[in-house]
């Protein structure tokens, strides 16, 4: 196990490194200049070119892709172009409100989607089940925005339950900070939940058709024994797989729900930085996701090997 999980890291290493060029390059290839951006509307010609100089953008790509590299490997991410902070700090501040939102996103999908799933296998062509289903293809269907806008008029504006946007973060209290997350981890949380229900419920109509299935039942078990210690933990492979995958997913789901609630995460900063081209800040934030998806798919096939004894690496 351990040097299956040594190759694997260091596999990661041209993968990283793929990412690395194809960022890097896909940002020095689009037609806008920060520089120009920097300037301003008025600035001369004379002036922006004096302002790439100082940012390093006249060397040539190779040049700088070299540059920015061996800081990288330093661990020396950069300096944003626009927010006047190296992009360590940037990363160091918003980095509790994405990973306080990730969070409480995935519990609440889990908690609530598998015990959705395997009571729509159990009740299978039942009222049940097509509402579980319905329900699944809704979460789908909607766009995470209009799930946040939704959530936005009915319980911010009308009911006046919960803020309408802001964050709070957790050394003010950790009671306004999940106050402040209620909404957006409900917004981020519906295509999870439909995501993971759906599977759940494939997975379980699967393995309750088996003998074993059957032959627990004959024993005399109890129905909430039968579906979660010997139904649920066989259909577990392909669910894990799917919640691996959902955390995977978060990176454009948290995008969009940080903006829809004015929530100063990551994802938040990855769209001010697009806007405003800071390319130090974009490269450095898809890196770090890049390499975060990287490790789930690691931390996935490791909990295979927990839940199926017969998978080995």
């Amino acid at each position: 196990m351990f040097a299956f999980i040594i190759r694997r890291l260091i596999a990661t290493i041209p993968v990283m490194l793929v990412v690395a060029v194809f960022v890097f390059l896909m940002l020095r290839l689009t037609p806008s200049d920060p520089a120009a951006i920097i300037a301003g509307d008025n600035a001369t010609a004379e002036q922006v070119a004096d302002i790439r100089g100082k940012l390093g953008l006249n060397e040539p790509i190779l040049t700088q892709f070299f540059i920015w590299g061996a800081k990288t490997l330093r661990g020396d991410l950069g300096e944003s172009f626009f927010f006047k902070k190296t992009v360590a700090e940037l990363i160091s501040d918003r980095i509790e409100p994405t990973l306080s939102l990730s969070f409480f996103t995935i519990v609440l999908a889990v908690l609530v989607a598998v015990p959705l799933g395997v009571l729509a296998a159990k009740k299978h062509g039942s009222w049940i089940d097509r509402i579980v289903m319905g329900f699944s293809v809704l979460g789908f269907s909607v766009p995470v925005f209009v799930v946040g806008y939704s959530l936005i008029y009915i319980f911010a504006s009308e009911l006046r339950w919960f803020p309408t946007t802001g964050y709070k973060r957790l050394h003010d209290g950790a009671g306004n900070w999940a106050y402040y997350l209620i909404l957006p981890t409900l917004t981020l949380s519906v295509v999870y939940i439909a995501l993971i229900a759906r599977m759940t419920r494939t997975s379980m109509l699967e393995v309750l058709s088996e003998d074993y299935v059957r032959t627990a039942r004959a024993k005399g078990q109890i129905e909430r024994k039968v579906l979660f210690r010997h139904a649920l933990r066989n259909a577990a492979v392909p669910i894990v797989t799917v919640i691996g995958l959902g955390i995977a997913l978060l990176i454009g789901g948290v995008v969009v729900t940080e903006s829809v609630y004015s929530i100063p995460g990551l994802g938040r900063l990855t769209v001010e930085a697009v806007l405003a081209r800071d390319f130090p800040v974009i490269q450095a934030v898809i890196l770090m996701f890049s390499f975060v998806y990287v490790l789930i798919n690691l931390l996935v096939d490791l909990v295979y090997s927990i839940l199926d004894p017969r998978i080995r690496y």
